[in-house]
């Protein structure tokens, strides 16, 4: 810290000091915060894996269903069939605070509790490879809402932790090192111009002594 930055005073010498603990105690905080976000970041990033596995296998198997199906019926049947869906999906979301960060927490409900409305079609007339598909499809479908949470949760745990990590290194670098120099440089400071006063009051004192010393001999 430059020494025109600093007023080499008691009271300045004292917000320094007082500033050096607040910085060395929210360093310590944010060190931990980090720490512990980076954990709960590379638990989310290793199910983010398993699930994204579970649910690309799942779309696979819906996917070739659905080219099994398309090959044993007419188009014009597999989109008639797949034109008024009765199930619907009502998506819910509400959030989780997980170290400052909000992170979004997907639920959803069907319209009807029945689980054969999730086929929209009479199945006389359809392929069983299409009952496959439409069937994949809906046991995918939790996961799938459950990838997208998870995802979303590590961009903005991998946001914060970005924040969070500037900071650290704001105070660690910058903020701490500069307010040790300013204690440094004002106590050096202090310590001159005590050492000026003494030497200006033993002068002062000699000179006094000679006076009197002078004045006795008269």
């Amino acid at each position: 810290m430059a020494s025109t930055q600093v007023t080499p005073t008691r009271m300045e010498l004292t917000r320094l000091k007082r500033k050096l603990v607040t910085a060395t105690k929210g360093h310590r905080l944010l060190k931990d915060k980090r720490d512990e976000l980076m954990r709960q970041f590379l638990d989310l990033v290793r199910e983010d894996m398993e699930l994204r596995k579970k649910v690309e296998q799942g779309i696979a198997d819906a996917n070739r269903n659905f080219v099994l199906a398309k090959a044993g019926m007419s188009e014009e049947t597999l989109r008639s069939s797949l034109m008024a869906p009765k199930q619907e999906v009502i998506l819910k979301q509400d959030k989780k605070n997980v170290m400052s960060v909000d992170i979004p927490v997907f639920d959803y409900d069907t319209r009807t509790s029945d689980e054969n409305d999730i086929y929209s079609y009479g199945f006389a007339f359809t392929s069983s490879d299409l009952d496959g598909a439409v069937k994949s499809l809906a046991e995918v479908f939790p996961d799938m809402l459950k990838l997208a949470e998870i995802e979303k949760s590590c961009q903005l745990m991998a946001a914060e932790i970005e924040k969070t990590r500037r900071r650290v290194n704001a105070l660690e670098h910058v903020i701490i090192p500069e307010t040790k120099e300013g204690i440094r440089y004002i106590t050096m400071k202090l310590d001159e111009n005590e050492r000026s006063t003494q030497v200006r009051l033993m002068k002062v004192k000699d000179m006094m002594l000679e006076e009197a010393h002078r004045y006795s001999e008269k």
